[in-house]
């Protein structure tokens, strides 16, 4: 067998092959792009969100509320909408390298106080009379617990602009903007949408 009829025969096996393999190639890659720009998935490893999600939470992100990025970076391409105080956001914590899950409790330009792990915005107590363990945030309410204390408090601070304030629904169990600060909304990966997977029952469906 001649050196030219085994190349030939390489390069029909390598065509044959690419082809093959194509389709399967830009559906991964396809699936790369989206889990980049629109949506992905983020595993709960902690209780710092007790009680609106549970250690093992399996969580949809969606990585498109804030705007579309540039796939495989934080570049925005079209901006989306603003944070508001109630979505629950995942970040990367501004001192380390660690993804972290909180609830948004104040934007930019809003005056925070915390005190015994309950919340004042504006001068406004965000519990509803009667139920120091609930926080209202429009129509969002979290159930907080309280059962290893409020935490760190907040004497009182105000959000700088393009900036916000997250804390973990487990007052005292949650390592959050009373200890990294507030965090730029460029920085943000996306918002939870909703709980598909928990530890205990399975599949199912909890928006956030």
């Amino acid at each position: 067998m001649s050196a030219t009829h085994t190349i030939n025969r390489f390069n029909h096996f390598a065509q044959k092959t690419f082809r093959e393999w194509l389709p399967s190639l830009l559906l991964i890659a396809l699936l790369l792009v989206a889990r980049s720009t629109l949506a992905d998935h983020y595993h709960v490893p902690s209780g710092s969100m007790e009680f609106t999600l549970m250690p093992g939470d399996h969580v949809l992100v969606n990585k498109a509320a804030y705007g579309w990025r540039i796939p495989f970076s934080k570049q925005v391409a079209i901006s989306g909408s603003q944070p508001e105080a109630g979505d629950v956001v995942v970040f990367d914590s501004p001192d380390s390298d660690v993804r972290l899950i909180k609830r948004v409790v104040a934007v930019g330009g809003d005056h925070v106080a915390l005190r015994r792990g309950h919340l004042l915005v504006n001068g406004k107590a965000l519990s509803p009379p009667g139920d120091s363990t609930l926080e209202q945030f429009g129509e969002r309410i979290a159930q907080l617990n309280l059962a290893a204390g409020g935490g760190p408090d907040i004497p009182g601070m105000v959000v700088p602009e393009g900036h916000v304030l997250v804390l973990g629904d487990h007052r005292g169990n949650s390592r959050d903007g009373r200890v990294f600060g507030t965090v730029p909304v460029s920085e943000l990966y996306g918002r939870a949408s909703a709980v598909f997977w928990r530890r205990d029952s399975g599949p199912v469906w909890k928006p956030l």
